[in-house]
């Protein structure tokens, strides 16, 4: 249904962009959802969960430390 999502964090990845970003928050959410599009009464939580988890993903990369970097 969807494809891995990548990790985004240094060594893995080093410039990680904003639509990096959003594509794995996506990809989770189609994931979880079991949908890979939802039907329009579905379509407003569906892009509400898409930018939570976008959210909570830039959070998380920007408060990361890594050792090395």
């Amino acid at each position: 249904m969807c494809r891995s999502i990548k990790t985004l964090r240094p060594p893995y990845a080093e410039q990680v962009t904003d639509a990096d970003v959003r594509a794995a928050a996506l990809q989770y959410v189609r994931k979880i959802s079991g949908f890979r599009a939802p039907a329009a009464h579905n379509a407003e939580a569906f892009d509400r969960a898409v930018d939570d988890v976008e959210r909570a993903t830039a959070t998380l990369l920007n408060s990361l430390h890594i050792r090395g970097h």
